[in-house]
């Protein structure tokens, strides 16, 4: 039986419709890069915690610097915010009005973009045995390897070991054996004789947008002992469970302990807020370990694991479709290159949190960047080079906190945030519903919690 002129013309409507949707295989499919075999690569990242000209782009300059190398490339610097970067990204990829070949992915974008058909399956062997096991993980979805781990991040606890000092506490070497428990009590002993300028025990990034999800994610697995979702994004999580996150999180951000503007904080806030002496303990990144040693006196802070379970964070470099033939080989030798055993070490010792095991065991392997890390000088009036206004505590060039902490933090209890195609939709719902944990007229964790698992339900497929 033909087929009736009323059916065709309803057929290619929802064909058509289908093609402006957001879902994943439906998208147009992406333009192929300029062929110009002299123009160089592209790679797009976002903002070098390091500085400008900072370890990324010193790295860029040593793959450009290499005898006979014929494929150049060049650092294109997105916005700050990783909601910009990710809109930005996708608009670009989708549309082809950029041309990237390689792309700084956060690592909760893999799956989205791998979905979307906007980045390519890379060989499985870049991402070898020396790369740190729970940050491999990241580079995967369904099975296949999408990206390669470029810097990573996990969660830690700072605190101010002048006003535990001030408070007469006589042991200030915190550890992983540190609770929740203990960080409160530490509270109330700095509390009695409270330094200038302090108002409160702890802040951490608690505003509406991805640090509100960290710490979210952050209390609710410590809670619990399982992710809100499995391996294939689906997800989990009872109302019971979520129930138990919420009143985890909640004594973490009881306002006997939580400085009043930790709620609309985010990492610059926080830090500041921090370094002022505002508070004594800080929730934040690896990277502020070299700056907050920029702006405090020798021996006043300390670093320790996050207490309970802390999240992973970091960027992975993808190559993306649009990049084919020699160019996309080519990228794939860029991403090697980049991600390297000298290379991750080189981010080390710059302050990134490297992805490598071998970057802060291996001490055959060095980093030979100019700078990396930045010479000091050899006393008043010598002849030697410049102080450098690095004052970050190094053991052989590693940062002091390197091998001891945060390689145990990044093996240890660490989680990954929700792994899927919908995080956008995930993430934008959690924060939504927790930012009520913080408004004038709180629902009861119940409430919260029967609303939450609706939501999220919604956002996210479920488990068969």
């Amino acid at each position: 039986m033909r087929p009736r002129p009323l059916a065709l013309l309803l057929a290619a409507l929802l064909l058509a419709l289908a093609a402006c949707t957001d879902g994943g295989g439906n998208r147009p499919a992406p333009q192929p890069a300029a062929a110009d075999p002299g123009r160089p690569l592209v790679v797009a990242s976002g903002r070098d915690v390091t500085g400008k000209g900072g370890i990324r782009e010193k790295l860029i300059d040593a793959w450009n610097a290499q005898p006979g190398n014929p494929h150049k490339a060049r650092l294109v610097e997105l916005p700050a915010s990783a909601d910009q970067q990710r809109s930005q990204l996708l608009g670009a990829l989708q549309s082809g009005g950029a041309h990237y070949d390689v792309v700084n992915l956060d690592i909760t974008w893999t799956a989205e973009f791998a979905e979307a058909g906007l980045v390519q399956p890379l060989d499985a062997g870049l991402v070898d045995a020396d790369v740190i096991d729970s940050v491999a993980r990241t580079a995967r979805w369904k099975e296949k390897v999408y990206s390669v781990p470029f810097n990573t991040d996990v969660g830690l606890l700072y605190y101010r070991r002048d006003h535990l000092e001030r408070a007469g506490v006589q042991d200030t070497e915190l550890d992983a054996r540190t609770t929740w428990a203990d960080v409160h009590e530490l509270i109330r002993t700095v509390e009695r004789t409270a330094p200038p300028g302090y108002e409160a025990g702890w802040t951490s990034q608690l505003a509406p947008y991805e640090g509100l999800t960290v710490n979210g994610v952050e209390a609710f697995v410590s809670a619990t002992g399982r992710a809100l979702t499995d391996e294939r994004g689906r997800f989990t999580a009872s109302a019971a469970d979520l129930e138990n996150g919420l009143e985890e999180l909640r004594a973490r951000t009881d306002r006997s302990y939580l400085l009043t503007g930790a709620t609309a904080s985010d990492e610059d806030t926080s830090l500041a807020d921090f370094t002022d002496g505002r508070t004594t303990f800080l929730r934040h990144w690896p990277y502020a370990y070299r700056t907050l040693h920029q702006s405090l006196a020798p021996g006043r802070l300390g670093v320790a694991p996050l207490p309970g379970t802390a999240v992973l964070g970091g960027q992975n470099l993808a190559v993306t479709a649009s990049a084919t033939g020699e160019r996309a080989a080519a990228a794939r030798d860029l991403i090697a290159f980049l991600t390297d055993r000298r290379s991750e070490r080189c981010l080390l010792d710059a302050g990134y949190a490297a992805t490598r095991t071998s970057a802060y065991t291996d001490d055959t392997v060095s980093c030979r960047l100019a700078g990396v890390p930045a010479p000091t000088a050899t006393g008043p009036g010598s002849a030697g080079p410049a102080e450098s206004t690095d004052r970050m505590p190094r053991e052989a060039g590693r940062p002091l906190y390197a091998r001891a902490t945060l390689l145990p933090a990044l093996r240890d209890d660490v989680v990954e945030r929700p792994r899927t195609p919908h995080y956008g939709a995930f993430t934008q719902t959690f924060t939504t519903h927790l930012g009520r944990l913080f408004g004038d007229d709180p629902p009861s964790d119940e409430e919260l919690a029967a609303d939450l698992h609706e939501a999220l339900g919604q956002a996210l497929p479920h488990r068969p």
